[in-house]
Parts: C-alpha cells; structure tokens; sequence
C-alpha cells in the first residue's frame, strides 16, 4: 500500500503500523493556508537549521509545494491521510497577505522573530480568522486532490487529543470536575503558602507561592486536551463534511503513551490506538 499524507506525526506514526505500507511522500509543518498564500523564501533565513527534513519541510511551506509532491506521484499512490494537527501553531501573516506556518522549526531558527520585525502577526489556531483563512486553503486543498483523481483515495484522520496517559481513567471535562481540578490546585497552593509563612516568610512570599503552583502532569494534559479538542471541533467538523472517508476517535478512546519516542504529548498515542486507527485505514482502502 503506497501512502501519501498531508499532515503530522498523527497520520505518519499511523503508518508506522502498517508493516505493508510504504509512505511515497510526507508533507509536514504545513498549514493548508500556505497553498492559497505562501510567503516565499527570499527573505527567510533557514540556516540554523540542520536537519535535511525539516529545511525540506519548512521550505515546503514557504513555497506551498505541499499538494505538487503529492499529486507528482498520484498514480502511484493507494491513499491520501489528512489530519489537522499541524494546525495548532497558527500561522504568520505578513503585511502583503501571505502566511508561514508557525511551526517549531519557523520559531528555532529564528524565521518567526524575524517575520514580526518585518511587520508578520501571529494569527493563532482556533480564531475567527484563522478559520476563515484555513477554510479557504483546506477547500484548495481538496480541489487540487480532485482534480488529481486522489479524492475518492483520500481519507481524513479525525483523531481527538488524548486527556490522560496509558493505564489512567479518562477524566470527566463537565463543569464540576473542571472545578474539581481547580479546586485541588488551589488546596496544593494553600498548602504550600501555609509552608511559606511556616518558615518565616512574609504575606507577599506565601500569596506568590498560592498564585504559582503548577497543575500536576495528569492536570496538564487535561487541561490542554480539553482545550485543543474544543477548538478543533469546526475545523474537523467542516472536513469532515468535505472528505467522504474518515476514521474518527473520541478522546475517551485514546491515552498517551508515556514511552512514545517523540515523548508524552496528547497527540502521541499508545500502539493500541494506532494499530485500532490502521486497521480501519485498511478497511476503508479495501472497500
């Protein structure tokens, strides 16, 4: 099975469990908004930047040459995996309307400090405006996929982020445990503070300790699924209804594998839930 992805570490660690599977092409670090409005590399400085791949990938996207790698080698290709993590960073807008993607790279080497000295605005995932212009490159995305003969082969990965690490409950997001989460951080902080005065330390030290506790690390990933999936949720919603193939999860179904090679993230999963995720990859290109 010959396989082409436009997206993350998601569709490309999915691939990794299809033993019979070969990834012709990958297209990363690339916002669907750079194929409607690619910036250019004239005046983009990549040289701290080491690795072949990610030079290849970021260039990539500052010529919006993610969708031409792909439909180069469409008679080749059995499927197409979209997924919609790359998003999350938002993207650079600079004055004359073009965007870079707002990638770790973009920021290491120094490419999006220099893009807001040159006037760019970090237009961030999740905004009215970020939508809007990801609509617009997400619909130019599956035009050109069409006309390539690749969308009837393309199938979206609509995987929410996992709330809690391998071998943990999945916890409730209603109202009350929200509350509950905050209320214990709170008990942590009064404790600490009550040490604080303990040791002889003045009101202002016991009131910083009380404001500067830190959420535990299940509280964290929590906090940040919960919020990830809540501004994800129109986006997947309108590929959904633009993509006829499409393998979902709910973040209750997932958990973080703690030992994932690229480390813990709520996008990192644990192989149960990518070998579940190839399996109805294969179910989908065999019908």
């Amino acid at each position: 099975m010959k396989i082409a992805i436009f997206g993350s570490c998601v569709s490309r660690d999915t691939a990794e469990f299809m033993p019979e599977a070969e990834v012709v092409t990958y297209v990363a670090r690339h916002s669907v908004t750079s194929l409607a409005s690619a910036h250019g590399t004239e005046d983009i400085d990549l040289s701290d930047l080491t690795s072949p791949f990610q030079r290849r990938m970021v260039t990539g996207d500052l010529k919006g040459s993610g969708i031409t790698r792909i439909i180069k080698s469409a008679k080749d290709l059995d499927v197409v995996l979209l997924d919609l993590v790359d998003e999350r960073r938002g993207f650079w807008k600079f004055p004359d309307g073009s965007t870079m993607t707002n990638s770790i790279e973009v920021e290491s080497c120094g490419a999006a400090r220099e893009a807001r000295r040159n006037g760019a605005r970090l237009i961030e995932f999740g905004t009215d405006e970020h939508f809007s212009r990801w609509k617009t490159g997400f619909a130019m995305l599956t035009k050109e996929l069409e006309a390539a003969g690749l969308w009837d082969k393309t199938i979206l990965l609509d995987i929410e982020w996992a709330s809690a690490v391998d071998g943990a409950q999945h916890p409730r997001n209603d109202s009350f445990a929200v509350l509950g989460r905050q209320w214990r951080r709170l008990q942590r902080g009064s404790r600490e503070a009550g040490r604080e005065l303990s040791r002889g330390r003045g009101l202002a030290d016991a009131w910083q300790s009380l404001n500067s506790i830190k959420p535990t690390e299940a509280e964290e990933f929590a906090d940040r699924a919960m919020s990830a999936n809540r501004d994800y949720l129109r986006y997947r919603q309108e590929a959904r209804t633009m993509t006829a193939l499409s393998v979902v999860r709910e973040s209750r179904e997932l958990r973080i594998d703690r030992q994932h090679k690229w480390g813990p993230q709520p996008f990192h999963y644990r192989h149960a839930d990518y070998q579940s995720i190839a399996e109805s990859i294969r179910g989908l290109v065999a019908k």
